[in-house]
């Protein structure tokens, strides 16, 4: 499974302002909402029930928040890259600024399990987080998340 399957060009957020966690996930509940055509309080409901089971964060500045939903019929991916890092209530203590949002049908448990896999691996590689903070603009952070499966061994 390669990103360009989970996240389009648009679904690229650059210079997202958030000021808390949950300030973060609304502004992502309405990307989602207005990309994917779904209701913006449901998302936010769906993150906020799945952040009360343990924090979303897998360290390094990382989030990857995601939640299943039962009115959507594939796996949808935003990625946002923060203004400024924000507590996340991260195991690690870090202030997170790169976040990947994911959203998959309720039915949808092994795809599900593979984008995070996919996503996770990803971001744990310090040079992708690195070059992911130092890119220019949405299009190159863009370019940067679907190509990385040619680069990555």
């Amino acid at each position: 499974m390669s990103l360009d399957t989970l996240i389009t060009a648009n679904a690229v957020v650059n210079g997202l302002k958030a000021t808390s966690k949950k300030h973060l996930l609304q502004e992502l509940a309405s990307h989602a909402a207005s990309l994917c055509e779904l209701d913006e309080r449901a998302v936010f409901d769906a993150l906020l029930e799945r952040e009360r089971l343990g924090a979303t964060s897998v360290g390094d500045g990382v989030a990857i928040p995601h939640a299943r939903l039962a009115n959507i019929d594939s796996v949808y991916g935003i990625f946002a890259r923060l203004t400024q890092p924000i507590d996340y209530d991260a195991a690690d203590e870090e202030p997170v600024d790169l976040v990947f949002l994911l959203l998959a049908p309720e039915s949808a448990n092994a795809d599900h399990l593979k984008a995070l896999a996919k996503i996770s691996r990803l971001l744990k590689r310090p040079e992708m987080r690195s070059n992911l903070r130092g890119a220019d603009g949405a299009e190159a952070i863009y370019s940067m998340l679907t190509e990385s499966h040619m680069r990555a061994a």
